[in-house]
């Protein structure tokens, strides 16, 4: 007879290898306090961040915004909040439906698609005011000027004995430095859930009136960025200084039909005045020592700001509660020497998407820090910046986000019925309100379409609840009734084909020749499929429709054993190809998705193969390195995860704040971020009914992984 004690220390060993933590508890601080970020120069790439997920607010070396021209064409200086929007006017009148263009595809004549038009200029003008409006608004910047000995103002050259130190575990940054021999020290925080920060300031330039703390509003630009140091335009803006009481001083901001208010308070007697239109210095009358809040706001409030106490106190606070809530991860003890680089791209990118990604409202590709596509988010991207939040058990952060295709729901109607479809097609490139952006490439994407069922089901998946069900019933219902109908049947196949009319992920495609990708394909049949799982856990039959599509959907075309860029492209992979840059998303059908008995493994091996030997990698983007490493990972190929992590492009470089920089246009770039932490979760959680433990980490002997809440994928 066998030991009862035996089984039950059995069982408890089984239960602790499913959750890899037959170990003891991680030190979260310890691991998270390795990776505080040294900046020890004035390097406009190492710009550092505090902020809440809604709020942000980028400091240099002096731990405020000194220098924001210097900083432009780097990791620029902004403070961003998610409320914060601006409208040029429309003085033309300019109507959305002349952005509108027909197309017949499929059987759909006179589909309106919002795109890029040329001609008529009307036309053109139209387009281009609906893709820079609204824009997100860069709400001010709160610096230092600094006077030297000789009564100029001190400039980047003059800092001096840098040592700024960013503490990931509490928010806090800490910059000291000196400016001709005098030092200064510099606490900033931000608040854990107000759009505020607090800054205290010891040096002995305070006594001697040399210091003193800058105001500068900036005006919008239209264009593609905006860096937030647009001091021209001074006559379109206004900036009113007034001082409810001998502490604190009101900023009202108005920009067009757009208005806002900057509240600062103060600890200490300072006197404030007006240097510009929108410029204005204020001078502490101080002893050594200063504090002051500044909260940015679209009402006019009373009183908004803490003191630097209670905002700190709140900073840490926060930053500990998330730090301490889902999962964790330690390869601390791994000899591969890329485990160190490795361990600290995931807390930083922890962090940063926390600061940057974690609002009420999908986020921009470059977060709240500066504008790249006039501010707007791009809804491709949303599964990149936000399912990591699920699979990190942070289910909370993603469904803050997720609110948002409530919100855009009719927007998304409106969309699919001028294309003659049933149900929600949703946006691309759109804003908070759920406004469509004219886009020749982006109006025909379709991959953001079933992301709203893979995120849902995430969340479903770790709360199975009634409740659950019930709130996200209309958004995946309605998502999966717009794609059953865009799959268009052919009778004389009896086979569901998706396109012509599509550009696929890859966006180097022709959408009036193009269909049949395979990614789009894969995730069709996948999101369809948990549809109707959904419909079955809320009481409800099968939809006939769906179940039509996700029984005939064509399959993966091939050819020579290798999976095909799309049905439609002959030439995928050959030197001569065009099709062998920007994303290689064949990739991504055996990535964030199950071979579901539609992709063959074997076939996508030989795929993945074929690809690492002809792409051009200096054509990709950050998200496709943690793409190709899932990949890797579910082809039970570890070394190819950890090298597709690592692969040796600028667009995979992570800077010493930790952002995934791209290029000199996107210095900044949070889907990679993103993408990398839903990969680290897959490679140690895994995926389906996978029983390989920590599957993406070579069994070499080199890597010891020590993880704790982690979500496997589907």
């Amino acid at each position: 007879m066998i030991n009862k004690y035996i089984i039950t220390g059995f069982f408890v060993i089984w239960l602790s290898w499913a959750d890899n933590t037959f170990t003891q508890k991680i030190d979260r601080k310890l691991v998270v306090n390795r990776h505080n970020v040294q900046v020890k120069s004035v390097d406009t790439l190492s710009s550092l961040t505090i902020g809440n997920g809604k709020f942000a607010f980028t400091v240099d070396v002096t731990g405020l915004q000194s220098f924001p021209e210097y900083y432009a064409k780097g990791v620029p200086l902004g403070t961003q909040s998610e409320w914060g929007w601006h409208s040029f006017p429309n003085s033309d009148e300019l109507k959305f439906s002349e952005t509108l263009k027909p197309y017949n595809f499929n059987g759909h004549p006179n589909s309106l698609y919002s795109v890029q038009i040329n001609e008529p200029a009307r036309n053109r003008k139209a387009v281009n005011y609906f893709r820079e409006n609204p824009a997100r608004l860069q709400l001010g910047n709160v610096g230092f000027e600094i006077i030297k000995k000789d009564g100029s103002v001190a400039k980047p050259q003059d800092i001096q004995a840098i040592n700024q130190e960013l503490n990931v575990w509490t928010g806090q940054i800490t910059s000291n430095f000196s400016v001709e021999g005098s030092a200064v020290k510099v606490i900033t925080y931000a608040d854990a859930e107000k759009d505020i920060i607090a800054v205290k300031i010891e040096s002995e330039l305070l006594k001697s009136k040399r210091l003193k703390i800058r105001f500068r509003f900036p005006y919008p630009t239209n264009q593609f960025t905006d860096v937030g140091t647009n001091y021209t335009n001074n006559s379109s803006h206004q900036t009113v200084l007034s001082q409810p009481d001998e502490l604190s001083a009101l900023f009202s901001r108005k920009l067009d039909n757009d208005q806002y208010y900057v509240t600062a308070k103060w600890k200490d007697d300072a006197t404030i005045s007006k240097t510009g239109d929108h410029d204005f210095n204020l001078l502490p009358n101080a002893n050594g020592s200063f504090e002051i809040s500044v909260s940015f706001s679209p009402e006019k409030t009373i009183n908004p700001n803490s003191t630097f106490n209670e905002i700190e106190k709140s900073s840490v606070s926060g930053w500990e509660k998330f730090w301490l809530s889902g999962a964790a991860i330690d390869l601390k003890g791994s000899t591969d020497n890329r485990a160190d680089e490795l361990e600290r791209r995931i807390i930083l990118s922890q962090y940063l998407t926390r600061v940057q990604c974690a609002g009420n409202f999908p986020p921009q590709e470059t977060g709240l820090t500066y504008n790249s596509w006039f501010g707007k988010p791009h809804m491709e991207m949303y599964w990149w910046h936000a399912a990591h939040y699920a699979l990190w058990g942070r289910t909370d952060l993603l469904e803050k986000g997720m609110n948002w295709y409530f919100s855009a729901y009719e927007g998304a109607v409106d969309i699919a019925k001028r294309q003659g479809y049933k149900g929600v097609r949703w946006q691309k490139m759109t804003d908070h309100a759920g406004v469509e952006s004219p886009w020749s490439v982006g109006s025909f994407l379709i991959w953001q379409q079933p992301h709203v069922i893979y995120l849902a089901e995430l969340i479903y998946r770790n709360n199975p609840s009634k409740a659950v069900l019930e709130k996200y019933q209309k958004l995946i219902f309605g998502s999966a009734e717009f794609m059953a109908s865009f799959a268009e049947y052919d009778p004389a196949t009896n086979r569901y084909n998706l396109g012509k009319g599509i550009i696929p992920a890859q966006e180097c495609y022709n959408p009036l020749e193009t269909f049949n990708s395979p990614y789009e394909l894969a995730y069709w049949k996948w999101a369809l499929q948990v549809a109707q799982k959904w419909r079955v856990r809320l009481g409800m039959q099968p939809d006939k429709e769906w179940q039509n599509v996700i029984e005939k959907l064509t399959p993966l075309a091939q050819k020579d054993g290798v999976y095909k860029a799309a049905e439609s492209v002959e030439d995928s992979y050959s030197p001569e190809s065009k099709y062998t840059i920007d994303h290689p998303a064949v990739l991504a059908a055996l990535s964030t998705l199950p071979s579901n008995e539609f992709v063959d493994t074997q076939i996508m091996q030989k795929t993945y193969d074929t690809i690492e030997k002809v792409w051009h990698w200096e054509r990709t983007w950050g998200w496709d390195f943690p793409m190709i490493a899932m990949t890797a990972t579910r082809l039970h190929q570890p070394e190819e995860a950890i090298d597709a992590l690592f692969k040796n492009i600028t667009t995979n470089t992570y800077l010493p704040n930790g952002h995934n920089y791209q290029d000199k246009r996107l210095t900044i770039y949070l889907p990679g971020n993103g993408g990398l932490l839903a990969a680290i979760a897959l490679m140690c959680a895994g995926f389906g009914d996978n029983k390989i433990p920590d599957p993406g980490f070579p069994k070499n002997g080199k890597w010891k992984v020590r993880w704790e809440g982690l979500k496997p994928q589907p």
